[in-house]
């Protein structure tokens, strides 16, 4: 056995001695840089605050970005194969972790969900682990039942199956911006695979009849859409956000205030080293420094596409367009919270926020999609 698996990886070694692929490198460091750099300048004045110590959100942004850079060089070597011998095995593992952190004494409660399980001195949000490791396993499933794909009954729902009940654990937290980003990446997925328009119409009007569901059993989702609307109605409460995150953004203008500058960091913008860090970074880079960032966002997703495409297999192809599809959703939600387009969901901005696990999850998956590029012929 030891002998076969050695012959295994010095194999591997061999088919993955191309390099990785140098521009999706480049854009996932640069945007590294820029959010460790804009988490101290947003967070400095909260910290020192708080903890009377202005680096203590920058500090811990770089130890969770310096271990999640080691993760994904370590598992960009990991040939991408590896991960579809052992799908089932994650999958069953997230979803255990999904149904611990409901058990009180185990999960955390912050911002009103209980979305977090303590690790020592850190804590781990099950929820993002459940993001990759379905990619992973219907990456698996896809690509095993290509030729039951079109069928409804032995592709399509097995699969969406699945995905709505890891969604619904999700929103037992809950956690509606999270289950969104998963739901809407197994939807793309599930797409590429090949699977019939018509399927999703009809999955389309349920949906549309759950998320109404979903909003009116919850009052202060209505008060969100409502403060989305217009949300000068109540400009100190439900409305406050979105107001000051325009407020940030307007004076920006096209070379910003500086870096170091901004205002609405001074306790007006909540928590403004997190959802809301591209409107500190609007605010201080101006149009500029924000076009720069959204240009590195798109040349992460035209070359992580381009590697998906040239993968040399149908699985490596959902796998990187999963990931990528996974992290684009969430720039764009992200954004359009910020700029006032969709209402308020508590989702962070990848590479740039201020996060743990949601940060080292993203950097390791970023890792099996630059070993894709190892293979991938470009």
């Amino acid at each position: 056995m030891f002998w076969e698996m050695g012959c295994f990886l010095l194999k591997a070694r061999k088919r993955t001695y191309q390099a990785p692929d140098l521009l999706l490198t480049i854009a996932i460091l640069s945007l590294l840089a820029i959010g460790a750099i804009m988490v101290y300048s947003a967070s400095a004045i909260w910290a020192d605050y708080k903890f009377n110590d202005s680096f203590y959100f920058a500090k811990r942004q770089l130890l969770f970005a310096g271990v999640g850079i080691v993760c994904m060089f370590f598992i960009m070597n990991i040939p991408y194969l590896t991960w579809q011998k052992y799908a089932k095995p994650i999958l069953i593992i997230c979803f255990i972790l999904l149904i611990a952190v409901l058990i009180p004494g185990i999960g955390m409660v912050r911002g009103g969900a209980r979305s977090w399980i303590g690790v020592g001195a850190f804590s781990i949000q099950p929820a993002e682990f459940m993001k990759l490791g379905l990619i992973i396993y219907l990456s698996t499933f896809l690509a095993a039942n290509q030729k039951y794909i079109t069928s409804f009954k032995k592709g399509f729902v097995p699969s969406m199956l699945l995905v709505f009940v890891a969604f619904g654990l999700i929103m037992l937290q809950p956690d509606l911006g999270t289950g969104m980003v998963l739901v809407l990446t197994c939807v793309v997925m599930i797409f590429v695979a090949g699977a019939k328009i018509s399927h999703f119409v009809g999955l389309g009007i349920v949906g549309l009849i759950g998320f109404l569901g979903l909003i009116i059993s919850a009052p202060y989702r209505i008060n969100r859409i409502t403060a989305f609307l217009n949300p000068w109605e109540d400009p100190l409460g439900n409305g406050f956000q979105i107001i000051q995150s325009l407020y940030a953004i307007g004076p920006g203008g096209l070379m910003g205030m500086g870096l170091g500058q901004s205002l609405q960091k001074f306790f007006y913008l909540p928590e403004p080293h997190n959802d809301f860090i591209f409107a500190i970074l609007a605010e201080e880079l101006g149009f500029i420094g924000g076009t720069f960032v959204l240009l590195l966002f798109l040349l992460l997703l035209w070359r992580g596409i381009r590697v998906s495409l040239a993968a040399p297999d149908t699985f490596g192809s959902l796998l990187g367009l999963g990931i990528i599809g996974m992290i684009s959703i969430q720039v764009m939600i992200n954004i359009s919270v910020v700029i006032g387009l969709i209402p308020v969901t508590g989702i962070t901005l990848p590479f740039l926020s201020y996060g743990g696990s949601s940060l080292t999850l993203i950097l390791c998956s970023i890792g099996i999609v630059l070993n894709i590029s190892r293979y991938a012929k470009l």
